[in-house]
């Protein structure tokens, strides 16, 4: 048996990138967003305590970038619930991390997470797209 090198495993991994290097896309990237005139209201009528935010973005983004396991939650219902998203703040969004990701100095890893957040986007959109909601429109609060 031969043991995969990490240029044959390819792919998300410990091998991939550092936590370091995970923790300074998702800091740069969420302060390019919390200065976009698009997104920025987006977030800022969510988010109140904006480390605790980053902290779970880096989980996110580490269990999807190194295969870690800390991070425990339901991404997708929760951007279901957001009012008002329309098929320009996902471009924007995607033009964003795309611009953050180029300048991370790891290509391995550049690629890896912006297919990622291609997927997710994509997955997100539609999956709003499907409650019936039209684009610019406020969601309907879930019944509680």
């Amino acid at each position: 048996m031969r043991f995969p090198s990490p240029e044959d495993a390819g792919g998300a991994g410990p091998w991939l990138c550092s936590e370091a290097e995970v923790t300074r896309l998702v800091e740069t990237f969420y302060a390019r967003v919390r200065q976009d005139d698009l997104l920025a209201p987006i977030f800022d009528a969510r988010v109140k305590d904006w480390a605790a935010h980053q902290s779970l973005l880096v989980a996110f983004w580490s269990a999807l970038l190194r295969g870690t396991r800390r991070f425990h939650g339901a991404p997708v219902s929760r951007h279901l619930e957001l009012p008002g998203l329309t098929e320009q703040a996902f471009l924007r969004w995607l033009d964003l991390f795309r611009r953050t990701t180029a300048e991370c100095g790891n290509e391995a890893m550049r690629r890896e997470a912006d297919d990622a957040a291609l997927r997710m986007a994509n997955h997100f959109w539609q999956r709003y797209q499907l409650r019936g909601i039209s684009p610019g429109e406020p969601a309907p609060l879930p019944d509680r």
